[in-house]
């Protein structure tokens, strides 16, 4: 059994990702990524805190634009409208949640499609959709990321997903599809799930629940994806039981470490790629 380690893949993302900085900085083109925060919410503080950290990394800019909490829908659209018209900022992000009474689906379609990094424009979805050019949500790229990474084969594999969400579930059945694996989206409601899970040459599961897919998901040699992220009882843990798991699976992910350290580079590649093609690099 392999263990997929995320770490040790976003350090090397992040190598790579400095060179290109590096090279567009001596050509006066600094990646600038801007995060658009509402409210306080404790866990987006310490996910944005975890953009800042990656960005200085990699020697990209980053600013945090913090609107209160009482915010109104046309202040938040007028941020991101004056932010897609920036011509120093290629990367714009949404910081969910959102407070009550925020449309984000509307407010989304304020971010132009160039620097949608991730992937929240409607417009962002269609293109997806269409297997045209646009930026994936970050977490479901970086689920593609990991399995390209690990050269997990997925041309003619069976992949199924468990969870249907906007950001991660669809796009990431979207993806795999894109790399010709043979998709099947699962949910709450697909009759007999483990049944359905154990069909699968590559398991991506992403449905929100603590160490929900157990031994009897797993077809032997299968390789598992664990987008969860959970506390229970102090402790971070995934949507998949991985003790009862791992030793059946062929190639796992573990939480922590795994899906998670992926997705802020991801978001970062986007911007360095939002950039390079603004300075028509």
């Amino acid at each position: 059994m392999s263990v997929l380690d995320g770490r040790a893949m976003a350090a090397a993302m992040r190598d790579d990702l400095k060179s290109e900085v590096a090279a567009l900085r001596a050509q006066g083109v600094v990646p600038g990524i801007a995060v658009v925060v509402l409210g306080d919410d404790p866990a987006s503080r310490a996910y944005v805190r975890g953009i800042e950290r990656a960005s200085a990394a990699v020697d990209a800019a980053c600013t945090v634009h913090r609107l209160p909490d009482d915010a109104t829908q046309e202040i938040l659209e007028q941020t991101l409208d004056a932010l897609s018209a920036d011509p120093a900022v290629h990367g714009i992000i949404l910081q969910t949640p959102l407070p009550a009474g925020i449309n984000g689906t509307r407010a989304g379609g304020h971010i132009v499609v160039d620097k949608d990094i991730d992937g929240i424009n409607p417009l962002s979805a269609g293109r997806l959709m269409l297997n045209l050019p646009s930026f994936a949500p970050a977490t479901a790229a970086a689920v593609l990321e990991i399995l390209r990474r690990a050269q997990i084969p997925l041309r003619g594999k069976h992949a199924v997903v468990i969870g249907r969400s906007a950001i991660v579930g669809k796009p990431a059945a979207l993806l795999l599809l894109r790399e010709d694996a043979t998709v099947t989206i699962c949910h709450s409601r697909t009759v007999d799930l483990p049944a359905v899970a154990r069909t699968a040459d590559v398991l991506v599961v992403a449905i929100g629940r603590a160490r929900f897919a157990g031994a009897d998901f797993v077809k032997p040699g299968a390789t598992v994806i664990d987008v969860g992220i959970n506390e229970v009882d102090g402790n971070m843990v995934g949507d998949v039981d991985y003790d009862a798991v791992a030793p059946i699976a062929g190639a796992i992910t573990p939480v922590p470490g795994g899906v998670g350290p992926l997705t802020n580079v991801m978001l970062l590649r986007n911007t360095v790629a939002a950039a390079r093609a603004a300075a028509g690099a």
